[in-house]
């Protein structure tokens, strides 16, 4: 089973990277979920919760804005604030 390589980084420090299987944000379009395979993108995130599935359950943090890239199952999202809620 393919995974996405994440990794969540805010203005000052890199808050996690690793693997997950799904990955939640909302964009100035609406809401997106990526899985691995996604067709490659880069997309502006608005203000709002970031929810990554990895194996060890779910992780959360709150975006202030920032961007969104996905390649090759590689995400990356970067905010000015990342706000981690447990």
């Amino acid at each position: 089973m393919s995974a996405l390589t994440v990794e969540l980084v805010a203005a000052d420090r890199r808050v996690w990277s690793g693997e997950a299987s799904f990955v939640r944000a909302r964009s100035a379009e609406g809401e997106l979920g990526i899985m691995p395979g996604h067709t490659p993108m880069l997309g502006v995130v608005v203000e709002g919760d970031i929810v990554i599935k990895t194996e060890g359950g779910e992780r959360t943090a709150s975006v202030d804005g920032g961007f969104l890239s996905v390649d090759h199952d590689n995400v990356t999202i970067v905010a000015e604030t990342v706000t981690e809620q447990g």
